[in-house]
C-alpha cells in the first residue's frame, strides 16, 4: 500500500517504513508529525480524494535535518569584467513514515 501525500506544498509518494527527504519542516528532531492525503492504492484499490481523503493522514516522524550539496551560482558580463559568485546550501528534513491512515 502507497499513498500520495501533500507536504509542504508538494506531492510525495510514501510507503509505511520508507524514509525520504522534503522541503525544511518546522519540526523537532524525534517529534511526530502528519500529513493530509490526496490518493491511496491498496493493490487494485484506488481511493482519491478532492482535493484530500477525509480520515486519512500519513504519520511521519522527523529523523534529522540535512543540507544538500553546495549549488555555486556565477553570473557575468563578458567584455564588461563584471562577475558576481553566489552560492547556497538547501536546507531539508528527513523523516520516516509511521503509517498511513
Amino acid at each position: 500500500m502507497y499513498a500520495i501525500a501533500n507536504i509542504s506544498g508538494k506531492q510525495y509518494k510514501v510507503e509505511a517504513g520508507a524514509t525520504i527527504t522534503v522541503d525544511r519542516l518546522s519540526a523537532e528532531v524525534g517529534e511526530e508529525v502528519s500529513f493530509p492525503v490526496l490518493m491511496t492504492v491498496d493493490g487494485e484499490k484506488v481511493k482519491t480524494g478532492s482535493p484530500v481523503i477525509k480520515d486519512v493522514v500519513v504519520k511521519a516522524k522527523v529523523v534529522s535535518h540535512v543540507q544538500d550539496k553546495k549549488i555555486v551560482v556565477y553570473k557575468y558580463k563578458a567584455k564588461k569584467n563584471e562577475r558576481k559568485k553566489q552560492g547556497h546550501r538547501q536546507p531539508y528534513t528527513k523523516i520516516t513514515v509511521v503509517s498511513i491512515g
